[in-house]
């Protein structure tokens, strides 16, 4: 592992400068271009007005030959034809002879393209890429109508998740749009390191779940599990042992890592492990030629009456469809990408020929002569081989090519060619001024940025003529649904990979498994499912005792002690006639009982009242009652009193990690925020009263808007500090409590540190006492400083509140505890509300004759 990486990361920085340099030097005169090298790859092109890359596995393996340093490096020899690779690459030169022939999509346009062979191999596919970037004429004019392979605006590919992480880390700083159809590592969908590339294939993200979620379907709680030493692998396996347990129960036998190259010994300790494990179900997330080897081993050494898991990358795999690996690979699950329908595909296939290509078909030579076993050299006549002629016929040949019926790969392929397509054709369809770039400008093809085509590929939403939606999220990822399927080994030796159920993702019930259990073929004498567990089930008269150092699922099944059954004191009870256990019953504060319900309410009516109030100011915001006394501090104090009401919903509900964390901490500070409002009112009524006597303006200096704002400002972030720290030191967190009742589970939220909940409550009673002293002290002030008593008074119920709280909080068990401070909440908002805007209203709304200047001040006299 640690030799790939040095050999990737050194790879990676040659042909970033040479990348880099060729963009540059197009960037200054003269007006040419240069490439600083070339490299000789095996693909084929056709030419058009704008041209789409692909980057495809018709070769899966390549040897490099020995370098010196006195001689100048080889190119790496690709060996190990792939004829559904090559399918692959006829399939994205398909949907473009078939784009060009539509009138309806880019009229007047006309798609070419350049595909490659990345052999399996990440040097020659990272070469691939470059050269799609940047070209392969070694020079050319710029604003000239050069011959030869353009760059390409966008690329279809790579299927190899670590090909497309390093293709994307440096194609994507010049937004060149990627998308790959078999691509499925789920650091992929991270828009920070790769900010261009998408796909039409889910990611492991999804397929890890779907996984677990049919181990979890068939009861296998102890497996095995075989990752690709690359990227696809070791994110899938972190997310596996993350997800597995949580999700299921489950735990892993083994985890273990398949090298790329053939180790025979590497393979054979892996092989040794499984035979000695006592889990049945082996999960592989892999390639075909760590397939390959892995099955050689296991062939070897006849490791029977396992039960298979197959990722999407070999699910359809037909080259491990042998009469040697079948008796071993029979049955086997897997996860398979969505099959689809293209029209017109195979007589598009049955028209490939070598004679009608241009000179750039390498790659379609190769496909002729593996199919026919012939050569187009001369050499290997001399050799005793047979000549090709180009004229033999293909329709006739036995051959995967035209095997369409399982068109997976194929068919995300055809979707990525016509998102790009389709993108196309919409920055086509731009009007002049109302276009989405700078000055409202369209992009043109003769002017075209590889990151104003990526724009509107972000915005495409088209149906494929199978009836399939096409679209990507923000992540730049597809939707996720995939086909499951069964390897059923018929009598006549023959295989058949048949659909026996679907997963896809649910809006409302997350991953959705539906599987027709009767059509699954079980490679058992028994013909049914095996079980795979570290544990068995108790029997009665037994209890669970925890195996020190083994996973969860391993235990042992000890006796009860005498006078005692088997039970399980945490979820279950006995029943009233006390012969069976039965589960204990939950508690917590629903929204569905009446309690809960009638707090909600309460909290959205304080809500809407705020709400009124809120726009009642607004309205009425030029008038001398709202303006009076900092009508920013008014409006502030009406949003804080918002929140207070709609922070109690936190304790309504379940607990969950991210409610127990919000509650306390929106609480605390919502609560601080208005109280803080309160207080500085409270010292701008003192300071304006002071103001008023003679000598006393000075005072007001150090009450500005810009101090009362700064006040409000300090006094939150202190209690934001605060809980800040308690999160960080001791977070609160969901907790099932079994103490209060015998025959109930208690789910509440355990505040985590005491001392953080006290300092929380005890600033926010600092501020509120100072608030009401304050306030106190101005209680007695002429008429026209009447807002002191107000204020007085709603800080007198608030603070009544909240000392009542204290001790019915402590004595209140489950969730009644909630549903006090919930009560504490709502009632101290609510007096607040009352007592501080009550008033005011009743003013602005009933008396407006009361609502000017001069009754405010109290110099307004009435007639006699």
């Amino acid at each position: 592992m640690g030799g790939f990486l040095v050999r990737y990361l050194l790879m990676f920085i040659c042909l970033l400068m040479i990348l880099l340099s060729s963009f540059l030097e197009s960037s200054f005169p003269p007006s040419s271009c240069k490439l600083q090298n070339k490299f000789n790859l095996n693909g084929i092109h056709r030419p058009g007005d704008v041209i789409l890359g692909g980057l495809f596995e018709v070769h899966y393996s390549s040897v490099f030959p020995e370098r010196t340093f006195t001689s100048e490096p080889d190119q790496p020899n690709c060996r190990g034809f792939d004829t559904p690779g090559f399918r692959h690459a006829m399939t994205m030169a398909f949907a473009i002879d078939e784009i060009n022939k539509n009138s309806k999509i880019l009229p007047n346009v006309t798609l070419g393209y350049s595909l490659y062979d990345n052999c399996a191999t990440l040097e020659i596919g990272f070469s691939a890429a470059l050269s799609l970037a940047s070209g392969q004429e070694e020079q050319f004019w710029l604003l000239e109508n050069c011959s030869g392979t353009p760059s390409v605006v966008g690329i279809v590919g790579d299927p190899f998740s670590t090909f497309s992480i390093a293709a994307s880390s440096v194609l994507g700083l010049f937004k060149l749009p990627i998308v790959s159809y078999f691509a499925t590592c789920s650091c992929l969908s991270d828009r920070q390191r790769f900010p261009s590339f998408f796909r039409t294939i889910p990611s492991d993200a999804f397929q890890v779940r779907a996984m677990i979620q049919i181990l979890k379907h068939f009861g296998w709680t102890w497996v095995g599990l075989l990752v690709s030493d690359d990227d696809y692998g070791l994110h899938v396996s972190r997310s596996f042992k993350s997800d597995f347990l949580q999700l299921s129960g489950g735990c892993l036998a083994y985890s273990e890592i398949l090298p790329w190259e053939d180790h025979p010994n590497e393979y054979k300790k892996i092989v040794d492990l499984m035979a000695r494990s006592t889990a049945r179900v082996v999960i592989v997330f892999a390639h075909q030629i760590h397939l390959i080897h892995l099955m050689t081993e296991v062939v070897k050494q006849n490791v029977t009456g396992l039960q298979w898991i197959a990722s999407e990358a070999w699910t359809v795999v037909g080259g491990l469809h042998t009469p040697e690996f079948m008796p071993f690979l029979g049955g086997t699950l897997g996860i398979a990408i969505r099959r689809g329908e293209i029209p017109g595909f195979r007589d598009y296939l049955l028209k490939i020929n070598p004679a009608e290509q241009n000179s750039a078909s390498n790659m379609v030579k190769q496909f002729w002569e593996d199919t026919f076993h012939c050569r187009f050299s001369a050499d290997w006549l001399e050799d005793g081989g047979t000549l090709c002629t180009g004229e033999e016929e293909l329709r006739n040949a036995e051959t995967e090519l035209l095997d369409v019926t399982e068109l997976r790969p194929e068919y995300n392929i055809y979707k990525a060619v016509y998102a790009l397509a389709h993108a196309l054709d919409d920055m086509l369809h731009c009007v002049p001024g109302r276009g989405p770039f700078i000055g409202h400008s369209c992009a043109t093809l003769q002017k075209l940025e590889p990151w104003q085509l990526m724009y509107y590929l972000e915005k495409v939403n088209f149906t494929t003529p199978f009836g399939d939606q096409v679209f990507f999220d923000e992540n730049g990822d597809a939707l996720p649904i995939y086909d499951i399927m069964n390897w059923l080994w018929l009598p006549d030796g023959s295989t058949k990979v048949q659909n026996v159920g679907e997963v896809k993702m649910s809006a409302f019930k997350g991953e959705e498994v539906t599987l027709d259990e009767n059509k699954i073929f079980w490679n058992f004498k028994s013909k049914e499912p095996t079980t795979s567990v570290c544990s068995n089930n108790c029997p009665p008269g037994t209890h669970i005792a925890r195996k020190r150092g083994k996973p969860v699922c391993c235990y042992d099944c000890i006796p009860c002690s005498e006078g005692k059954i088997s039970n399980n004191t945490e979820d279950f009870w006995s029943s009233p006639q006390r012969d069976h256990c039965v589960l204990k019953r939950t508690e917590f504060l629903s929204y569905h009982e009446p309690l809960g319900i009638c707090l909600t309410t309460t909290s959205l009516l304080g809500t809407f009242i705020c709400t009124v109030v809120l726009g009642i100011f607004t309205y009425h915001r030029s008038t001398p009652m709202v303006r009076a006394n900092n009508s920013e501090l008014s409006f502030l104090l009406l949003v804080s009193l918002k929140l207070c009401f709609l922070c109690s919903l936190l304790f309504i509900g379940r607990p969950r990690l991210w409610t127990c964390q919000l509650r306390h901490a929106a609480f605390g500070i919502s609560f601080v925020l208005c109280v803080s409002c309160i207080l500085v009112k409270t010292m701008v009524v003192l300071a304006v009263f002071k103001a008023s006597k003679p000598g006393g303006g000075t005072n007001l200096k150090w009450f500005g808007a810009m101090q009362q704002r700064g006040t409000v400002l300090v006094l939150t972030s202190i209690q934001a500090a605060i809980c800040t720290a308690w999160l960080v030191s001791s977070s609160p967190t969901p907790h099932k409590n079994t103490q209060y009742y015998n025959d109930k589970v208690v789910y509440e939220c355990a505040v985590g540190s005491t001392i953080g909940f006290g300092v929380l409550l005890g600033y926010i009673g600092v501020l509120a006492f100072l608030s009401f002293l304050l306030a106190f002290l101005a209680r007695n002030l002429p008429d026209n400083f009447n807002e002191a008593k107000f204020i007085t008074f709603s800080m007198l119920i608030f603070c009544a509140v909240w000392a009542a709280f204290v001790p019915a909080y402590v004595n209140s068990p489950g969730k009644y505890a909630d549903a006090v401070e919930v009560f504490a909440i709502l009632a101290s908002s609510f007096g607040l509300l009352v007592a501080l805007f009550g008033p005011k209203c009743y003013i602005i709304l009933l008396k407006p004759e009361r609502n000017t200047k001069k009754a405010i001040m109290g110099r307004e006299t009435t007639k006699p």
